[in-house]
């Protein structure tokens, strides 16, 4: 049975987003975000067949009927003129034209090499946009420390828990949400999360983190409700409410102008374990759940941009000899 977002598939559409949600264990929300992409891509190609005006209104353009054969006649040089196109006239970024790119690689290539559909992949080299790097942002060990000495609310020891396990363990907000009592082990000191695509990891405890679990377990409302982390009416904590407890404390704390986010105090955690904490980054990468060393690697970029910053900020930094 087809998703409600799915309802527009063509045939061999669906039988990708098939693939991956069966053989490769894609999490729903991946599955989706590809089905966007490729929506995308089959919806310009009814443009540049004229199959659907340039002055359609971009969200009814159908692509349930678009013929496989637009696809298998696509060229290199036409992906590059859809890049630009998506670059031009859908204003998308860099860093949103190589999702897409990469995307529609992958669809390419489960079509050839896969499904047999086409006869042969005319993208295969078809180059990623490079988006610009930039440096996340995080929370130096000074507003950590404002941010924790700040938390107050109806649910104090709930709110400084989660805050606390963001800063100490640098888990994602879905890994947070999704934690239940069976999950933690106080005679292991450890934590079991589901990562990306429900990849399982274990991460240790500190002592900051166990005292905060306990202390927040001991006055947990009694319930049936699996779920470490209740809502006001005893359920599940929603995303969105973590996100808002987020947003109060930082407020409380004075460090609302900063753009901090659930996810940048996962990238403060991970920035304070490899500057003050020396961690290396092969641990750091399996703390973090990172599929790739490169992904953990921007934080060994954060140490030299400091040191770059730190050399800049001598006093004799402008000092030039006179020719």
């Amino acid at each position: 049975m087809k998703q409600e977002y799915h309802d527009d598939c063509p045939y061999y559409l669906e039988d990708f987003l098939t693939h991956l949600k069966i053989v490769k264990d894609r999490a729903d929300r991946t599955e989706e975000a590809y089905y966007i992409d490729i929506r995308t891509f089959l919806r310009y190609l009814n443009i540049k067949h004229g199959s659907a005006g340039s002055d359609q209104e971009w969200n009814c353009i159908k692509i349930s009927e678009t013929p496989i054969e637009w696809i298998e006649s696509f060229t290199l040089n036409d992906a590059y003129t859809y890049l630009k196109y998506l670059k031009d006239v859908r204003s998308n970024s860099a860093k949103t034209r190589a999702r897409k790119t990469s995307a529609l690689r992958q669809f390419y290539n489960y079509l050839y090499s896969k499904a047999k559909l086409i006869n042969s992949d005319p993208i295969d080299e078809l180059e990623t946009p490079k988006p610009r790097q930039t440096l996340p942002k995080y929370l130096t060990l000074n507003q950590s420390l404002q941010l924790l000495q700040n938390i107050e609310s109806n649910h104090t020891q709930r709110d400084y828990c989660i805050i606390t396990l963001f800063l100490n363990c640098g888990m994602r907000l879905s890994e947070l949400v999704a934690l239940n009592l069976s999950d933690y082990s106080k005679e292991n000191q450890t934590l079991k999360l589901f990562g990306k695509g429900s990849k399982e990891r274990i991460v240790s405890l500190n002592p900051a983190c166990i005292s905060a679990l306990d202390n927040y377990i001991s006055v947990r409302p009694d319930t049936d409700e699996e779920a470490i982390f209740l809502s006001a009416n005893k359920k599940r904590i929603s995303k969105r409410r973590v996100q808002q407890i987020v947003e109060e404390m930082l407020e409380r704390a004075g460090l609302s102008e900063l753009g901090i986010t659930t996810h940048k105090l996962r990238h403060t955690a991970a920035t304070l374990m490899y500057q003050h904490g020396n961690v290396d980054t092969l641990v750091l990468k399996d703390i973090l759940g990172h599929e790739s060393i490169a992904t953990t690697e921007i934080y060994t970029h954060l140490a030299d941009e400091q040191l770059k910053e730190a050399a800049d900020a001598n006093p004799l930094s402008k000092i030039k000899k006179n020719k």
